[in-house]
């Protein structure tokens, strides 16, 4: 068994049920992916549109795409034909580009909205206020699936800073939650929360993360 095929494994065998596992695929060749479809994974995760436009070509039709990077608008042609979610939106102005996509090409894109949680301002995302004025009335959007919401805490080793930024996105979505009949056209199934990466991913879980974003403990370092 291969080092990527084992972390698969231990991994799978690790997560609730309920905890939907993304591999970080990013900067790993064709192959690395291969070694984790073939232990079971099914679900990868890419952050650059030319690099996900070749995979998807390239690797087996059932594996499930989810973008994860910043996204500019004029790369939606390469990612959107391909991916089964979009979580990296951290922008009314994306979110409306996807949606204005969607209606051109018959698609409706599952996304998630990105919170800005994180110490460090040079990370992208929604502030709480902006979230919550574009799920006030979601129904302007037609091609877009709002599932929830996503974020990144401050890279730190600190747990503590690391709960406090993780609450703040479990916060919202619960207030939202809560508060549903008061925002129109946002979809029942609102909830989803991804958030933890290979450094802090056992406390996401414990926080209640439905999604776990691991690439490192997976694929080792990047490749190129």
């Amino acid at each position: 068994m291969t080092d990527i095929a084992s972390a698969i494994r231990k991994l799978s065998g690790e997560l609730p049920s309920n905890v939907k596992l993304v591999a970080v695929s990013k900067f790993h060749p064709a192959e690395a992916i291969m070694e984790a479809y073939k232990a079971g994974q099914r679900i990868f995760g890419e952050s650059r549109p030319q690099e996900l436009a070749a995979k998807a070509a390239a690797l087996p039709g059932d594996i499930s795409w989810h973008f994860i990077g910043h996204l500019q608008t004029n790369k939606l042609k390469l990612v959107l034909p391909v991916a089964a979610m979009v979580e990296s939106v951290d922008s009314l102005h994306l979110l409306e580009a996807i949606d204005r996509w969607g209606g051109e090409n018959g698609k409706v894109t599952d996304v998630l909205l990105e919170m800005h949680i994180a110490s460090e301002e040079t990370k992208q995302g929604f502030s709480r206020e902006e979230i919550l004025s574009v799920v006030s009335d979601a129904s302007i959007f037609h091609n877009v699936h709002i599932s929830g919401l996503m974020g990144m805490a401050t890279f730190t080793d600190d747990e503590a800073v690391i709960r406090k930024d993780f609450a703040k996105l479990v916060a919202l979505r619960d207030e939202i939650a809560a508060g549903r009949d008061r925002y129109r056209g946002l979809p029942q199934d609102f909830g989803i929360l991804s958030f933890g990466m290979t450094h802090d991913y056992r406390i996401a879980v414990g926080m209640g993360a439905d999604i776990v974003r691991i690439g490192t403990l997976i694929f080792g370092e990047r490749t190129y």
